[in-house]
């Protein structure tokens, strides 16, 4: 294998030509989980999209609700596609050879959406806590254009930061070992086989998970705080039922994505001894389940959008 040589501050910069995925060593059944994987990317590709056809062509949908589930979905659907068909061929092709680029692309892409991830749901977040807790100044603080400021805000600041963090990866020599055991070209299992010092990248990813994991998450849970508040204000019993209900949808995806992630932080924490293979099979788990489920909870859970899905679903059983 020949490894590319740069000069970087009067040091020389080994990179190889790329890394080899090496995951799930001990697991009996991993065909059938990648194939199981594979019917979640086709889960998420179809309802996302039909989510965001849905959406588009039906005008008394462009609302700032609706405008943060399409972020949702878009997220969604590039946040599966830039681990699952890697998997696929990883795994289930036994062909786990990833070029040194392909693999710095992999895990900006993976990484940008991870993020931009959360931030949806915080987004989401926000605008149910306008709805209940300000509903008289929708027209103020949550219009099209507002959610949509809110929204390219939260795309520019993790495409960006994202890009920084991957490109400080190139200033790393790797001159040993280029097995990265993850699920797919990770960014902490890579820099761990650096031979040079890695401090720089190591503190990025640790501020990094930190921020945009418990920043949205903080927003969210002092915005469902502001909004119980408003509820137990109201008098009417069913005033209060009306406005948990539609935040149900919400609450179950926040759930769906937070809940695993945390679990599987503090499993880090405190189990000292964690199978690997368990862990990846836990992380992946973690990454591609939520973009599949959460286009079905808004589609069964969010009046509006169910009766336009199933209107479509009609037109399409009655057209010729």
């Amino acid at each position: 294998m020949s490894f590319l040589r740069t000069v970087l501050n009067n040091s020389v910069i080994i990179h190889p030509p790329g890394f080899y995925i090496i995951g799930f060593q001990s697991f009996p059944y991993i065909s059938v989980y990648i194939i199981f994987l594979a019917f979640v990317y086709v889960v998420t590709l179809v309802f996302n999209s039909l989510l965001i056809y849905i959406i588009a062509c039906d005008r008394c949908l462009h609302t700032p609700k609706c405008l943060a589930v399409v972020n949702l979905a878009v997220t969604d659907i590039f946040l599966n596609t830039s681990t699952i068909p890697s998997m696929i061929k990883t795994f289930l092709f036994k062909d786990n050879f990833i070029p040194f680029n392909l693999c710095l692309l992999q895990m900006y892409v993976y990484y940008a959406f991870a993020s931009l991830e959360s931030y949806a749901l915080a987004v989401l977040a926000y605008d149910r806590l306008i709805a209940i807790c300000l509903p008289m100044h929708q027209s103020l603080f949550n219009t099209i254009r507002i959610m949509s400021c809110i929204i390219g805000l939260t795309w520019v600041y993790n495409l960006v930061r994202v890009a920084y963090s991957t490109a400080i990866m190139t200033r790393l020599s790797f001159c040993n070992s280029v097995r990265v055991f993850s699920y797919f070209c990770d960014y902490a299992p890579v820099f761990r086989l650096a031979c040079n010092d890695y401090t720089m990248q190591w503190s990025m990813a640790s501020t990094s998970s930190m921020i945009n994991l418990m920043g949205p998450f903080t927003f969210i849970l002092l915005s469902y705080a502001s909004i119980l508040v408003t509820v137990f204000r109201m008098k009417s019993v069913s005033s209060r039922m009306k406005a948990l209900a539609t935040c149900i949808e919400h609450i179950i995806l926040v759930a769906v994505f937070f809940i695993p992630i945390f679990s599987i932080f503090l499993m880090g924490l405190y189990v000292r001894s964690i199978d690997p293979d368990q862990r990846v099979l836990s992380l992946s788990l973690a990454s591609c389940i939520p973009p599949c489920i959460n286009p079905i909870v808004y589609s069964l859970k969010t009046k509006e959008i169910k009766i336009r899905a199933l209107a479509l679903v009609h037109r399409m059983k009655t057209s010729p």
